[in-house]
């Protein structure tokens, strides 16, 4: 029976730093958080109803809406979702400039 030695251990931030190298994990990682924070500034009765779909050229963020009231309702609150929703944004080191409420984009 050979024995085994457990001796070359790699710490979990190095494992973390290596994986986040890698584009497509860094973007699921970064669309993950993004969904979550979006979730936060929204009032309650809209976070089931809408969700960010992507990314558009010039910092627009498109957000699926379950219908045409909701992308409505919350087109009147944009400014104030914006607001909410910087710093949430900075610490994921994005830039969003605009927000466009698409109804079309639900079932996508």
């Amino acid at each position: 029976m050979t024995k085994v030695l457990y001796t070359d251990f790699e710490n979990v931030d190095s494992i973390i730093s290596s994986m986040m190298d890698n584009p497509q994990i860094k973007k699921a990682v970064t669309r993950t958080n993004l969904f979550s924070c979006w979730e936060k500034v929204l009032p309650e009765k809209f976070r089931s109803k809408s969700r960010p779909f992507s990314m558009m050229p010039g910092g627009v963020m498109v957000i699926a809406c379950e219908n045409s009231i909701v992308a409505q309702e919350l087109s009147l609150r944009k400014i104030t979702l914006l607001t909410k929703f910087q710093p949430y944004l900075q610490s994921l080191n994005m830039s969003v400039k605009d927000l466009r409420f698409d109804p079309k984009k639900w079932e996508s």
